[in-house]
């Protein structure tokens, strides 16, 4: 499928969302990411380097573009401001309740090009940090301030893959409409063993000393009554959320073996728990294992995103028609 919708990529990571847009249809014609080693892989997949720092980049030096898509890091934000009536038009500078935020970036970009749409996503406690203050400054920057109508989600990703990943979504357009978030019901359930890798080198298992340590802090902070546990994933089931911290000791997802210590996810496991392949079987991984564990833990879902893009996507096709082209019908010729 193909259409004539251009997206930009910001915090752009190692290219889920670029890959999601992608399988809609659409063009990304900029991309965005400041982590040396997130542009590496994202060059070696889609063969362009991403833009450095969004902070550093001026909006004339970004594209005219239809959607603007971000996962952007949460930052506290300053609430200072929020509650003054903006009856004399749009807060900027220092006013402005984002600034100094990451999040004003996306807010300054929307501003300055007013795309026909955008997608952002983020962790779904954003929504209860800072007793809701945050989520509100974002949604009363997106509604009030540029006037963008928007619709928000909580979306869990164990329907797409073997994880318990639920996210935020929030969808905007530049014209007053109606949206709806994709429904996805599949036949049967991902099982975590079907993203396993058959052979698995050794180095992946569980050293001894490392295995004894996990089953004794686990123990300690269960007669503490705290909540901290390794997560030895049920193979039929879901794993616990693939996080970036993964890399230190791969406690939250530990693979059971048979006569052997517990291992960790492999970095084509983590690229198949988080849907990579699925859209991208041949997606590289160029990087470290460390680096790796860290792209993929910040990463999306690319099928149940790829799914709200097609979503975006069908909007915008009933917002905005594409004329067809011409039928010519020959007239008194052969």
């Amino acid at each position: 499928m193909d259409n004539s919708f251009t997206f930009i990529d910001l915090f752009a990571g190692i290219g889920g969302t670029r890959i999601a847009f992608e399988s809609a249809g659409c063009r990304c014609i900029f991309s965005s990411e400041w982590d040396k080693f997130a542009r590496f892989t994202y060059e070696a997949n889609f063969g362009e380097v991403p833009k450095g720092d969004i902070t550093k980049i001026p909006s004339d030096e970004i594209p005219e573009h239809d959607i603007l898509v971000a996962g952007f890091p949460c930052q506290p934000f300053s609430i200072s401001g929020v509650s003054k009536k903006r009856s004399l038009g749009r807060p900027h500078g220092f006013d402005d309740p984002t600034q100094g935020t990451l999040f004003f970036q996306v807010k300054r970009i929307l501003d300055d090009k007013r795309p026909r749409a955008f997608l952002l996503e983020n962790v779904k406690n954003i929504r209860s940090h800072d007793k809701g203050n945050t989520y509100r400054v974002i949604i009363d920057s997106l509604t009030k301030d540029l006037g963008y109508t928007i619709f928000d989600e909580v979306m869990e990703a164990d329907l797409y893959v073997p994880q318990h990943r639920p996210r935020i979504y929030i969808v905007g357009f530049r014209e007053p409409t109606l949206f709806q978030f994709p429904r996805y019901i599949p036949t049967k359930k991902p099982q975590f063993m079907e993203i396993l890798e058959q052979s698995v080198p050794g180095k992946y298992t569980l050293s001894n000393h490392l295995w004894e340590y996990l089953q004794a802090y686990a123990e300690k902070h269960r007669k503490l009554g705290n909540g901290f546990r390794y997560g030895l994933t049920d193979l039929k089931g879901r794993a616990r959320t693939l996080s970036a911290r993964y890399h230190k000791d791969g406690s939250e997802i530990l693979i059971p073996q048979n006569g052997k210590n517990p291992r960790r996810l492999t970095p084509r496991e983590c690229a198949n728990l988080m849907g990579f392949t699925q859209l991208r079987p041949s997606f590289k991984i160029p990087v470290s294992d460390t680096q790796a564990y860290r792209q993929f833990g910040n990463s999306v879902v690319v099928p149940l995103v790829s799914d709200i893009a097609n979503a975006i996507v069908a909007k915008l096709d009933d917002m905005y028609p594409q004329p067809k082209e011409q039928e010519y019908v020959s007239i008194g010729g052969n």
